[in-house]
């Protein structure tokens, strides 16, 4: 039976051999000590370490992670105290240092962060502080990135979650925010009510310029038909006279028209009447005739 304790030496040698067998993972290290003192970090995949001399010292995460503090109080240029709560987003990039660096890492970052943020803010008013997030957060980013770069932590970004100004401030606010959207509604109706009256004097003015167009342009046209209707007239006159001419009338043809046309204008309204020195003889003329014809008759 001397083989029995070979056995057993055996079965423990191999459960301490597979008791030193680490499998580290995706996205993680560890930390590894040789009698107390830093030997080495583990990465991704198999490692076995020595019974008895090796442990592992932490086991570090390499993901970036999330820390949501609680409201910090803070103070601003002009004597407002506020909350203000901050997310912080880091990564661990040196798991030694990381191990070593800082005693409670997160304590650390959460007491360097309220410290960083107060000194920030203390130098700010309070209407720059409520619109200058983006600026805090890369001012915050910078300084907590670099003063934990000792600590093997790379600060990824930081964001000022919300900012809580006291019930007084934020009631006045309310008020101001109200009295400057009433004074934006007056100006945009009084900009409606100018900008209808241009519009309508426009379209009056537009109007009166239509109209007396309108007005020019009918008398254009009466006048040129009435100078139209006239020179057809005097073409009318010029053709008969013309007529006349070709057709060469005798002497007894002309008396006779001369004495219709002095009819005619007898009819018509004049009150006086230049008669021709040749037409009052023709006048004489005829009178004469018409005195012997009455003669002749009595007889």
């Amino acid at each position: 039976m001397y083989w029995i304790p070979l056995v057993i030496l055996g079965i423990i040698i191999i459960l301490i051999l597979i008791k030193n067998i680490r499998v580290v993972p995706q996205a993680n290290a560890f930390v590894i000590e040789r009698l107390g003192a830093y030997l080495k970090t583990w990465n991704v995949g198999l490692h076995v370490k020595v019974p008895f001399v090796d442990r592992v010292s932490a086991r570090v995460s390499l993901k970036e992670r999330l820390v949501d503090y609680p409201p910090q109080p803070v103070i601003t240029k002009d004597n407002v105290t506020m909350q203000i709560d901050t997310v912080v987003y880091f990564q661990i990039t040196d798991p030694r240092l990381y191990t070593y660096g800082v005693e409670r890492p997160m304590n650390a970052i959460e007491n360097l962060t309220a410290t960083t943020l107060r000194n920030i803010i203390g130098d700010m008013e309070l209407d720059e502080t409520l619109t200058s997030r983006d600026s805090i957060n890369a001012k915050m980013r910078i300084i907590l990135d670099e003063a934990t770069d000792p600590w093997g932590i790379r600060v990824i970004r930081v964001e000022v979650k919300n900012i809580m100004p006291p019930p007084d401030i934020q009631n006045a606010m309310e008020k101001q925010m109200r009295a400057e959207r009433e004074r934006r509604e007056a100006i945009l109706r009084a900009e409606g009510e100018k900008t209808a009256a241009i519009l309508t004097a426009e379209g009056e003015k537009q109007s009166r310029i239509l109209r007396a167009e309108a007005l020019k342009e009918s008398r254009i046209r009466e006048a040129e038909g009435e100078a139209q209707a006239i020179l057809q007239v005097q073409t009318a006159i010029a053709e008969g006279l013309k007529c006349i001419k070709d057709v060469e009338p005798t002497q007894e043809v002309l008396t006779l028209r001369s004495i219709e046309a002095m009819k005619e204008i007898a009819n018509g309204q004049a009150t006086k009447l230049i008669i021709p020195s040749e037409m009052q003889g023709i006048a004489g003329l005829a009178s004469a005739l018409t005195e012997i014809v009455k003669d002749t008759k009595e007889q």
